[in-house]
């Protein structure tokens, strides 16, 4: 059995047309090749519901892996959010929840959200570039 949910501030429902037409103009007009994956990705969510409840990661992840069978492997997995989170604080909050959760995390972000993190690496990562990451502990 396999478990998954995805928690957003906003989740958009794959069967509402305006939501869906919302999504598709994020995507740059010339890159045709990512707007046909995403309507394929489209097409596959709405025959498995793929489960996205309302919900902030600052408050609500613990809750919502609560909810995984107890046998599961629990997998953490976001890209370049936590720069929109704010304080340091709620992110290194963020980071201790999925090690309690004894959760594998895995993450992509800019350097600068996990400067402990980013200070491991041997090269310096150009500004502009995501560090990406896993592990169960957050340094």
């Amino acid at each position: 059995m396999v478990w998954r949910a995805g928690l957003d501030l906003n989740p958009l429902r794959v069967n509402v047309d305006a939501d869906m037409a919302w999504l598709a103009t994020l995507v740059w007009p010339e890159q045709l090749d990512r707007l046909a994956r995403l309507n394929g990705a489209v097409e596959v969510a709405k025959i498995f519901d793929p489960g996205v409840v309302c919900g902030d990661l600052r408050t609500d992840l613990i809750a919502l892996a609560a909810q995984a069978p107890g046998h599961a492997t629990l997998v953490v997995f976001h890209t370049a959010v936590l720069g929109y989170v704010r304080s340091q604080r709620e992110r290194d909050a963020f980071a201790l929840a999925c090690s309690q959760l004894g959760a594998i995390w895995i993450r992509n972000e800019w350097p600068n959200v996990f400067p402990n993190i980013a200070s491991k690496v041997d090269a310096t990562p150009m500004e502009a570039m995501l560090c990406g990451a896993r592990g169960r502990r957050q340094n």
